[in-house]
């Protein structure tokens, strides 16, 4: 990957909200479409807790109108996003790109109007992991029907491309782009001194949500044998925040609460760590942890873990198994020379495979390819 290549068309983007962390990426790909990139996203539930911008320099924005029926929670719920005709033909893109998401109903007349046209749609997508309770048949049909509309698909991870392919879908029509959030790591990686076992600092990045399970992360730390024990040092705010501090205080003294941290204050925290450790589902800090040439622990979740987080630089336990999370702590507590050697493979899947330079040149080479299948 160069991250030279371009694309020589206009492209549209759907997305149902404009998470932050994206505006780099969606900035990135606009300046390697030679005729623009248009975002075309609305606003998350206040339940979410996503943090959004509206602010893009090179890629266009506009604003949907997102009316969602039934709860985000439920098997039933429903995105019409309001507008999305209008801003296609105002843009015209060449080629779309839509979020995978059959539950998007107003993403299947986007389909119909840009194949009236005979334009390619392109879905973005984690996969199609197996689905199950009692309408597990109607959204199952439901979703193959979506997805056998669109031209191709371009996934977040190997695991994902392969449940794309599973569904039928001809192998040069699936395309993996790895899940970035960071650029390419420039320099060279920090260096860290040699410290004692009961020296380690352990580091956490996210928002403080029930789901990111730091409960089972204080728990694990404390039955660590003594003489391992970490520092540990969480950063990020949210609602679970109180309570989080409160089970701390009881279970696991050594942890402190730094807040929400950006910029130089960030980086420090990361340099200054030893191992870095997401308990619970979500997170792309643990990109950002990498490019600091960290180890991590990760919990297992949609797929883009399992292309980036290998057993030559960290562990994936399943999410809630504190058992195995206390396992992969002990286990790289116990040999601190072998922490650093996989924090500087960290690095260099960062710098080499898993960054937005690469992300963009996968994006770009789907849109080259599908457009020259529909031709």
């Amino acid at each position: 990957m160069t991250g030279m290549s371009k694309y020589s068309g206009r492209v549209g983007l759907q997305q149902r909200v404009l998470p932050a962390y994206r505006a780099a990426f969606f900035d990135r790909l606009a300046a390697a479409c030679t005729g623009g990139l248009s975002v075309f996203a609305g606003l998350p539930l206040p339940e979410e807790h996503v943090a959004t911008t509206d602010k893009l320099t090179a890629a266009h924005y506009r604003k949907a109108q997102n009316r969602n029926i039934f709860p985000i929670t439920s098997a039933l719920y429903q995105c019409w996003q309001s507008g999305i005709l209008r801003w296609l033909d105002e843009w015209q893109p060449h080629v779309l790109i839509l979020e995978a998401n059959a539950r998007y109903p107003s993403s299947r007349l986007a389909v119909r109007w840009m194949h009236a046209r005979g334009r390619p749609v392109l879905g973005w997508g984690l996969g199609e992991p197996p689905l199950t309770g009692p309408l597990a048949g109607l959204r199952r049909w439901n979703r193959l029907t979506f997805l056998r509309s669109l031209d191709g698909v371009i996934a977040y991870s190997q695991r994902g491309a392969a449940e794309y392919r599973a569904l039928g879908f001809p192998p040069e029509r699936v395309f993996v782009a790895p899940n970035a959030a960071a650029p390419r790591p420039t320099g060279s990686p920090p260096e860290r001194p040699r410290k004692e076992p009961g020296e380690v600092l352990l580091l956490f990045v996210g928002r403080l949500q029930q789901r990111k399970r730091l409960d089972n992360l204080f728990y694990a730390c404390a039955e660590l044998p003594q003489g391992l024990q970490p520092a540990v040092t969480i950063v990020g705010d949210g609602p679970a925040r109180a309570e989080f501090e409160e089970l701390a205080a009881r279970v696991y003294p050594r942890a402190r609460f730094l807040g929400e941290l950006h910029g130089p204050p960030l980086e420090a925290c990361f340099r200054q760590a030893d191992l870095f450790v997401l308990p619970g589902t979500g997170g792309l800090a643990v990109q950002q942890a990498m490019s600091q040439a960290l180890p991590v622990i990760v919990a297992q979740g949609d797929g883009t873990q399992d292309d980036l987080v290998r057993p030559e630089n960290g562990w994936r336990v399943a999410p809630g198994d504190r058992t195995a999370l206390r396992a992969a702590l002990e286990e790289a507590l116990s040999d601190l020379d072998r922490l650093r050697r996989m924090g500087q493979e960290s690095y260099r899947i960062v710098v080499e495979e898993v960054n937005l330079e690469a992300m963009v040149d996968a994006f770009v080479c789907a849109l080259n390819q599908i457009s020259t299948m529909y031709a």
